[in-house]
């Protein structure tokens, strides 16, 4: 298969993780800016899980770009990454309407966990295949941001049943953690070309 092919897919099931999330904020029966503010922990979670989907799909698009060759095996792991990230409008809903309690918390915070394992193992299939010196293993280096997520995840998991808010600035923090713009593989593939381009010109 065509990575260009195992995008799209991955795009299209993104988009629609993004329009379920959505649905879930329902149009109030009131008239007035008072019949919005039950609705605000519901918006304030599909803005959390919008910003984390948001975060799938860029590092997703830059990672493929980065692979040499799907193999059967990056197939499999991306349905698992997929699988993950499409338990984030139930999360997310249940989260939302019921008020950011310790339950739904840490369910939250299992399937940022889970997601974040599973893109970890896309990640190490892509770099299997391609080799140690694959143009991804050289642009992720120490990955010290995809290291300290898991524990970061784990530990708003715990808190969520003694204090769930703290949990919530835990998700938050990751979230805006990996916001923060990191272009190594921009970058390494940019460099890939230029060279490739500098080689052809020299004969």
């Amino acid at each position: 298969m065509h990575k260009n092919r195992l995008e799209a897919f991955s795009d299209g099931v993104l988009a629609i993780i993004l329009t379920i999330m959505v649905l879930e904020i329902k149009v109030p029966h009131g008239h007035d800016f008072a019949a919005l503010r039950p609705l605000l922990p519901v918006f304030l979670s599909y803005v959390l899980s919008f910003i984390y989907i948001g975060i799938y799909w860029n590092n997703h698009h830059h990672m493929l770009s980065s692979a040499g060759r799907i193999s059967g095996g990056i197939l499999w792991a991306n349905l698992h990454l997929l699988f993950w990230l499409s338990l984030v409008p139930f999360a997310t809903g249940w989260m939302g309407e019921n008020g950011f309690t310790s339950a739904t918390m840490a369910v939250y915070g299992v399937v940022l966990l889970m997601s974040g394992a599973a893109y970890w193992m896309l990640q190490g299939r892509i770099i299997a295949d391609d080799g140690p010196d694959s143009v991804l293993a050289y642009a992720i280096g120490k990955d010290l941001k995809g290291k300290a997520s898991p524990p970061l995840y784990l530990l708003g998991i715990l808190v969520s049943f003694w204090q769930p808010w703290l949990a919530g600035a835990v998700y938050v923090f990751v979230a805006f953690m990996w916001l923060i713009p990191d272009r190594r593989i921009e970058r390494t593939l940019n460099r890939k070309k230029a060279d490739q381009a500098e080689h052809l010109a020299a004969h």
